[in-house]
């Protein structure tokens, strides 16, 4: 078992290592990109990967405060949900209405795999190889509508 401090420090080596190694890999528009803290260009739509204990997930979260805002831009995404599932090769959860880990109510799209843990580094390449082609194509997605969402 680890102290909170040592599984702090694995999970910050975890993402140091994700970043490393998705580093040298160029955006869907050719450009360096920072793929863990990954920025869309548009105000409370943010790309989100998490992993713990138990499970790895990646999703788009909308987090405007304002409901309607937050509804008007989800039922964006719903109109492209199409492209979004063609695009991504898998279906995703769409949840129009969840509380995050602190209670706020977001907007949420997103896919998971459990029987992962963030922890053990032998579950690293597990981990990375759900995350990496699906931030990837998340891009491509992205880069083909964003400007839908301005």
């Amino acid at each position: 078992m680890y102290s909170k401090k040592e599984a702090s420090l694995i999970r910050k080596n975890f993402w140091t290592s994700f970043g490393q190694y998705m580093k040298p890999l160029p955006d869907a528009e050719g450009e360096r990109v920072n793929w863990v803290n990954y920025n869309t260009g548009v105000k409370h739509i943010y790309f989100r990967m998490d992993a713990d204990s138990k499970h790895a997930s990646i999703a788009i979260e909308i987090t405007d405060p304002d409901p309607l805002q937050r509804q008007q831009q989800y039922e964006k995404f719903l109109q492209l949900k199409s492209v979004f599932t063609e695009t991504m090769e898998e279906e995703w959860k769409w949840q129009k209405n969840v509380a995050d880990e602190h209670g706020k109510h977001i907007s949420r799209i997103g896919t998971e795999i459990s029987g992962v843990n963030i922890v053990k580094t032998e579950d690293w390449p597990a981990i990375i190889s759900f995350l990496k082609p699906r931030m990837i194509l998340l891009d491509r997605f992205w880069y083909s509508v964003k400007e839908t969402f301005h």
